[in-house]
């Protein structure tokens, strides 16, 4: 098997001296980066984190400071607490914490559930954002709306889906100003953050941005190609900082993460699981890039957190968004008048389908999958991932039919679909099914003329969001579809709100006219 290596990257020297010598360098680039709450605080952050003073490890990198950061910490290097009790009296002594309550109240008069989305979109609206002096939070130009919950920010790719349901109920203000809000973003940083918090922007999310930018046609010249611009600029970053070479030389991309250290979000979790590996912990930040955080997807013996290896796997969904990417970019230079970038993207977007058909397809189990880089094969079993060919149209049409009849005999389940086969305890694994992935797929398996698949899966999940609704009074943010419940495991209880299932109910309630 040939030895599967990074292409060579700016700077590409100087990283190869700090990373294990067992992996391949990943490098990015100086950014316009802030700091982080584990950058300001130091050993006062490790030990909020490690000594637990909140339960949610995401409450005190939230926080707002009082004074000064250097301050802060210079009171603390002086005097420092004795114990947890005057450890967390420090604390709110010197910063405002977020209250941790859950952003939306659950429902009691159960109203129709649509009526109730369209009361929950103000709920979840945030107006334009200049943050104060020390907070994590990234400024934004524009409204935007957050998930909910825990998540009190504006994440990238949970925003399309978002999007699908303003656009459902006449928000199309509202998903343009998020759009906006991205294209600042990139200007800022050359690319989406995670979220808009400092401790995002070593790393991205599924890119989305296009798609979202299809749902606005209607836009004035100026606009068109300053959006362009964003989608170039954005494609830029993942192929210069993401690219491997496949066995045969093709170039796809993989996730990854800037850093080689604990998520300062999760800093205990990771600590826990990467036991001082740094490449341990850049797999970890990888796997948080992918949005699939986490899943036996991502583990060398599909079972077990502390294996892994996010960085080693060439990943479908991804190499089947950056074709989109290419082929949208080319039209909108096409549309501008800009012939030599459309030829460009659109030879970019054909090398890209070649390597994905040669490299991420199995012909034995009808399906796409991801590949192994180490092992030099596709990951075994079957994925939701694999729809992510057919939703961007890169999927030959025979291989297209062959994956929706997998979809549908291995993933259905009697309450929508499943993401994985394996049940790890991980949450983007069996048995929760996830409101984008039900969107993926259904698109996906429409487009290849399996409307009959793409009704099914559709109409189950709705069926099973409208039961847990008419229970409980919540949207939640992943529901178990083989027991039509809450769905469980990941690292922090299941939120309610919830952004991307609001909005991806509303698109399916349209669809199915329901």
């Amino acid at each position: 098997m040939r030895a599967w290596k990074v292409l060579p990257l700016a700077a590409a020297a100087a990283a190869c001296a700090e990373q294990p010598a067992a992996r391949p360098a990943v490098t990015t680039p100086p950014l316009a980066a802030p700091a982080t709450p584990a950058d300001l605080y130091g050993a006062l952050f490790q030990a909020v984190q490690m000594r637990r003073v909140f339960a949610d490890g995401k409450t005190f990198v939230d926080a707002v400071p009082r004074r000064d950061p250097a301050a802060i910490m210079a009171d603390y290097r002086a005097a420092p607490p004795a114990d947890d009790a005057a450890l967390k009296a420090f604390v709110l002594a010197n910063f405002d914490v977020p209250a941790e309550a859950p952003t939306v109240a659950p429902s009691t008069e159960r109203p129709p559930l649509a009526d109730h989305i369209r009361a929950l979109w103000p709920q979840l609206t945030r107006p334009p954002l200049v943050p104060p002096a020390g907070s994590s939070a990234l400024a934004l130009p524009r409204r935007y709306v957050v998930p909910g919950g825990r998540f009190r920010e504006m994440y990238y790719w949970d925003s399309y889906f978002t999007m699908l349901g303003l656009e459902a109920d006449g928000h199309g203000d509202l998903t343009r100003d998020m759009i906006e809000d991205f294209v600042s973003l990139v200007a800022r940083y050359g690319h989406v953050p995670n979220g808009t918090r400092s401790y995002y922007v070593s790393r991205s999310q599924p890119p989305f941005l296009y798609l979202m930018m299809g749902l606005v046609p209607d836009v004035d010249r100026t606009t068109q190609a300053r959006w362009l611009d964003a989608l170039i600029a954005e494609h830029r970053f993942w192929t210069a900082q993401r690219s491997v070479a496949m066995p045969d030389g093709a170039t796809l991309q993989r996730y990854g993460d800037a850093r080689f250290t604990p998520r300062d979000e999760s800093w205990r979790e990771d600590v826990e699981t990467g036991a001082g590996d740094r490449q341990r912990y850049n797999d970890l930040r990888a796997g948080a890039e992918s949005g699939w955080d986490f899943s036996s997807r991502w583990l060398a013996d599909g079972r077990t957190l502390a294996t892994i290896d996010t960085t080693r796997i060439v990943p479908v969904d991804l190499n089947s968004l950056l074709y989109g990417m290419e082929r949208a970019i080319a039209t909108r230079c096409r549309a501008l008048g800009r012939a030599a970038c459309a030829g460009e993207f659109d030879r970019m977007a054909d090398t890209r389908r070649a390597a994905i058909e040669r490299w991420l397809w199995s012909a034995d189990e009808g399906r796409y999958g991801d590949f192994d880089l180490a092992a030099g094969r596709l990951r075994a079993g079957v994925t939701a991932a694999t729809a992510y060919p057919l939703f961007t149209g890169v999927a030959a049409p025979d291989r297209g039919a062959r994956t929706a009849d997998t979809i549908a005999r291995v993933l259905l389940a009697p309450n929508g679909l499943r993401t994985t086969t394996v049940a790890t305890g991980q949450q983007w694994d069996r048995p929760n099914g996830w409101a984008p992935l039900q969107w993926i797929a259904v698109e996906g398996v429409a487009r290849y003329g399996r409307d009959d698949v793409a009704r099914m899966i559709g109409t189950r999940f709705l069926a099973t969001v409208e039961r847990e609704y008419r229970a409980s009074g919540k949207l939640l943010e992943k529901y178990d579809v083989e027991e039509s419940r809450p769905g469980g495991g990941g690292e922090y209880p299941t939120q309610d709100g919830f952004g991307w299932t609001n909005g991806v109910t509303r698109a399916l309630q349209e669809r199915f006219a329901r």
